[in-house]
């Protein structure tokens, strides 16, 4: 592509400002990146912070870090029906690897 004398080349895909764009306008790679990134926001929550125990400094830690790794951007995202579930499944199964399995009192 060529404008005022300046060529650029056409790609599949870009990373600007975080956010992988693609010439498909496909989102799946971008929400497969993000809980990547997530996933590994946790494993540095856990090796740094989350072995003090202390539950307030874990949610504020989930709530401030974790779900604005995952979720950066997501308002401008149209999301299927498989893509909804994988982010809530996501949402649903952190809480569960920060805070351990719910117990139940006897």
């Amino acid at each position: 592509m060529k404008t005022d004398n300046r060529s650029s080349e056409r790609v599949k895909e870009l990373k600007y400002l975080g956010t992988t764009l693609t010439n498909q306008n496909s989102i799946q790679e971008e929400i497969k990146n993000r809980l990547k990134s997530g996933k590994l926001a946790i494993i540095w929550c856990r090796i740094f912070v989350f072995q003090f125990g202390i539950k307030k400094f874990k949610i504020k830690i989930y709530m401030n870090i974790i779900l604005l790794v995952v979720l950066y951007g997501c308002k401008t995202w149209s999301l299927t029906l498989r893509e909804e579930r994988r982010l809530r499944e996501f949402e649903n199964r952190v809480p569960k690897r920060i805070f351990g399995p719910k117990r139940e009192m006897k």
